[in-house]
């Protein structure tokens, strides 16, 4: 089948349904069967038939993995238990620990990141940054620290989140293993001017030392609170054990602010109005610490630790040139030693609520360090034990139960959750979010759903009356779909739901369509063995970095599909070169200028792989063309297998837009090229000028094992 590549761009949202030509497609292999897992069974529960618990255990700071059920004890109340369910779970593939990641010289640092299965192992970690509660030159630190560890900590089977509390709240579509989102949403990551804090961690000495209010009036405890909440909600929508890492200058146990009263507050938790005082020793009460209870509560129903880190580090609490005093010699040293002790005291309490709700969930609070030791938070992950016991009657009686396990073995140390309140999962989860439908959770999900396998390739394009515009070449096996026979053929009836989302996770452009699909004998035999196409455009009003995800929902059996990628929006108004994405085929019309099967990337050793892409900003200010040259590269795991000659850039005969270059090339794959997933990267510079930098443009593709065609 033929789809058209770069063609008139539609403004609205559309569906083009392709006709099925007799071409050369690459049809995709069967994907291997998944074992299913029950998730249910991997996390915290607390039901009328079992508590279960989860247990970190360590010795000398190093995990211990190799326990069994009568090394543990389990005391619910004081009251010992006994273990009726135990398993030991990892999260990391071969349970080997995460380690830095050594550089190598000759691999290229190839941003893309990988699909993760959810019943695979892999650590599910939000680092929530509290920017309504950090210094400006705290978030200095946090920027870098954050850098460093998606350079050296991040593994490709991690699902890594980076939200602000003063952000827009996109929870689950922010969850990616991606180099390039994570670092964009570094890169945003700037001091709050309505924090809490101000520019520095210390005021300089005077009588304001205590009263730190940022310029929106230092209400913003309750901003923190509501975030963390919103968080774990999206995050109790994921499987599996995950954490949350709070990263904050001013998290206390107690606050002076005047925000928590009364309907506000109990509106903000989900509370009744009824004045039912058990529901208040459910966590609904109207001060920080209550709210601090709340969060905990809701990270252990959510299956969640929190680690807190102290984005202050390690501090200098004496006197600074900052700080001015007055008075005679007695009275200056009065002073600087009060002011070292206040600011001493101020560091201890800013630290006591993020402490107090790591410790309750089993995580732990980092502090006086100025490396924020995040490999210690993530070798936490590698994996963790299950304990569970039957609940007696008394357990649901809707008060606080305290929870204390204890390993058997001497030197080594164990962390599980401070405890639970005694009310089911059925009836919390009466009040957590709930999404709307599977299909628009299935968009927003870090995980692709998998009852229909869905491919896409997404690339930038812009022309001068539409504007940018992401297209996607979407890829359906058409063997998930529901076909009926008709009269005038085998018919399908689906939907494709589609989603842009920015680096903040706030939806930018979204839309839907349907089709009822009939084909002949031919097509269907043919659409059964190398699938369906289809084009799906979405335009962006603005330059900047965006995630793709589009689902596809069978109408007869209910059945979802999804699949994401990152798309990159140059500002073409600069008059900088810039390129599309780029399209890949197995084959190319030159009379008409397409490329043939472009929604599954997947092609075989020793065959020609086609590609296409737009140069924008091919002409100088004067109008003349630029002397571009174009280099093919391709890579897999992160080394360089094969490089083209420097060749000049030609677009496509006949273009009246010199500025806006159609090109289209080819690479031949070589015959021992082993079966996996490859790159290919398309350089593109200017010669004869100095200092311009090259643009370069990244496209994933497989090379199957194979011939897909026969």
């Amino acid at each position: 089948m033929k789809i058209k590549a770069f063609l008139p761009l539609l403004l609205s949202f559309c569906i083009l349904l392709p006709a099925l030509a007799q071409t050369k497609p690459a049809a995709p292999p069967d994907a291997p069967p998944q074992k299913p897992t029950d998730d249910q069974d991997e996390v915290v529960k607390i039901t009328t038939n079992l508590v279960q618990v989860d247990a970190i255990v360590t010795k000398d700071g190093k995990m211990v993995t190799n326990l069994t059920a009568d090394d543990f004890e389990i005391y619910e109340d004081g009251r010992k238990q006994t273990i009726t369910s135990f398993a030991y779970i990892s999260n990391v593939p071969n349970t080997i620990a995460s380690q830095p990641v050594a550089r190598d010289k000759n691999k290229a640092d190839v941003p893309f990141g990988t699909r993760v299965n959810p019943n695979e192992p892999h650590r599910t970690i939000a680092f929530v940054i509290d920017d309504l509660g950090t210094s400006a030159e705290s978030m200095v630190q946090v920027r870098h620290q954050l850098r460093k560890f998606i350079a050296e900590q991040l593994q490709p089977n991690d699902l890594v989140a980076i939200i602000r509390t003063g952000g827009e709240l996109g929870v689950l579509q922010q969850f990616t293993n991606d180099k390039r989102i994570l670092n964009r949403a570094v890169e945003r990551l700037r001091w709050n001017h309505c924090s809490r804090i101000g520019p520095t961690v210390f005021q300089p000495s005077g009588p304001e030392l205590n009263n730190q209010e940022g310029a929106c009036g230092g209400y913003t405890y309750r901003s923190t609170g509501r975030a963390l909440r919103f968080i774990l909600d999206g995050m109790a929508e994921l499987p599996g054990r995950k954490s949350l890492v709070i990263m904050s200058d001013d998290l206390p146990r107690e606050t002076q602010d005047p925000n928590f009263t009364g309907d506000s507050v109990r509106d903000l938790l989900g509370s009744s109005s009824t004045g039912d005082r058990s529901l208040d020793a459910f966590g609904n009460t109207t001060d920080w610490s209550g709210m601090l209870q709340r969060i905990a509560e809701k990270a252990i129903r959510s299956s969640v630790v929190i680690y807190s880190v102290d984005t202050a580090g390690l501090q200098y609490t004496g006197p600074t040139a900052a700080d001015a005093f007055r008075g005679d010699a007695r009275q200056i040293t009065k002073s600087i030693t009060d002011l070292t002790a206040a600011r001493s005291r101020l560091l201890w309490t800013r630290r006591e609520g993020g402490e107090l709700i790591a410790k309750q969930t089993g995580g732990f609070q980092i502090r006086n360090s100025n490396s924020y030791r995040l490999e210690e938070i993530v070798e936490d992950q590698s994996g963790y034990y299950l304990l569970g016991y039957r609940p007696t009657d008394e357990t649901f009686n809707r008060r606080f139960h305290h929870i204390k396990a204890k390993v058997k073995r001497s030197g080594m140390t164990l962390r599980t959750r401070f405890g639970f309140f005694g009310v089911s999962e059925d009836e919390a989860n009466r009040k957590r979010r709930i999404a709307s439908d599977s299909t628009n959770l299935a968009l927003v999900s870090p995980f692709a759903a998998q009852d229909i396998n869905v491919e896409i390739s997404s690339v930038f394009a812009n022309d001068k009356m539409n504007g940018s515009t992401v297209r996607s070449f979407v890829y359906l096996d058409a063997k998930d779909l529901t076909f009926t026979p008709t009269e005038q053929g085998q018919q399908a009836s689906f939907e494709l739901h589609g989603m842009v989302f920015g680096d903040n996770g706030a939806i930018v452009g979204q839309g839907t369509g349907g089709t009822t699909l009939t084909l002949s004998k031919n097509d269907y035999e043919h659409a059964l063995r190398y699938g369906l196409q289809f084009t799906l455009d979405m335009p962006v009003k603005r330059p900047g970095a965006y995630q793709v995800r589009i689902a596809a929902r069978d109408r007869d059996s209910k059945r979802l599909g999804s699949a994401g990628q990152f798309v990159a929006v140059p500002n073409l108004n600069d008059k900088k070169l810039a390129l599309s994405g780029i399209v890949m085929g197995v084959g190319t019309d030159s009379a008409r200028h397409e490329i043939y099967n472009v929604g599954a990337r997947r092609f075989t050793p020793n065959s020609d792989l086609y590609f296409a892409y737009m140069v924008y900003n091919a002409t100088n200010e004067s109008g003349a063309q630029r002397n571009l040259v174009m280099q093919a590269k391709l890579f897999r795991d992160g080394k360089n297998v094969y490089s083209g000659a420097e060749v000049p850039v030609k677009g496509v005969p006949n273009q009246a837009d010199l500025s806006r270059l159609f090109v289209i090339g080819s690479v031949r794959l070589a015959p021992d090229l082993e079966p996996g997933s490859y790159y290919l990267q398309i350089v593109v510079a200017e010669t004869g000028v100095k200092k311009v930098v090259p643009v370069v443009q990244w496209v994933a593709f497989e090379v199957a094992a194979a011939d897909l065609r026969r």
